[in-house]
């Protein structure tokens, strides 16, 4: 569920020295914001941010970039890191169908999708993050032996994805519909979405895709 009108959390946002507040200007230039070569990994749609804040304290010799649209979600997560500081974590506050103007071509060397809006319609299926629309938008910003790591508790769209993977022209590298009782569990970090939904014994799909080089 979506947090809706937190109080303060547009102004909150504009303030905060961790949000890249004009990101198009970085495009190609994300190394600078860091002050390192280090690889970037982004995640789309972070939600509160327990995802990605884990994997920058877990992995200091990487680059994270969380994107969020919705302001009420994201105050959760700047909230977090302004405590933390955590030097190699940034975050953007916009829609991700614009994810091209940001990134430069390979400028990213790993893509999270953890827990996507379903849009269950179908005349919505290309606003999905693993529609083939959005695959051709990662194909574009993405290192060629770059991957795009997608998790989720909804089985339909998940089997979505697994279609549209190969119609996009990339592949799987691996998949499985109940991650936490899988070989690809080893190294696992959680969501919030995660959390919950394990703790009521909902199996979690995952899957790797990838472009043959």
């Amino acid at each position: 569920m979506r947090l809706r009108n937190v109080k303060g959390a547009r102004e909150n946002i504009a303030a905060c020295q961790f949000v890249i507040h004009n990101p198009e200007e970085q495009k190609g230039k994300w190394k600078e914001i860091f002050k390192n070569d280090h690889p970037i990994h982004i995640e789309v749609g972070m939600g509160k941010g327990k995802f990605i804040i884990e994997l920058a304290q877990k992995n200091p010799d990487i680059n994270y970039i969380g994107i969020e649209k919705f302001s009420s979600v994201l105050i959760r997560a700047i909230q977090k890191q302004e405590e933390l500081e955590i030097p190699n974590l940034y975050f953007i506050r916009m829609d991700a169908e614009n994810i091209v103007d940001v990134f430069d071509e390979e400028e990213v060397d790993q893509i999270y999708l953890n827990f996507s809006d379903p849009w269950p319609k179908d005349r919505h299926a290309k606003r999905r993050l693993t529609s083939k629309e959005f695959f051709g938008r990662y194909d574009q910003i993405l290192r060629k032996d770059g991957f795009v790591i997608f998790k989720t508790d909804n089985r339909d769209l998940f089997d979505f994805s697994l279609e549209e993977v190969p119609v996009a022209g990339w592949k799987i590298k691996n998949s499985t519909y109940d991650l936490h009782n899988s070989e690809y569990v080893e190294g696992n970090v959680m969501t919030e979405y995660e959390e919950r939904f394990v703790s009521e014994g909902k199996p979690i799909n995952r899957l790797v895709a990838y472009r043959e080089r």
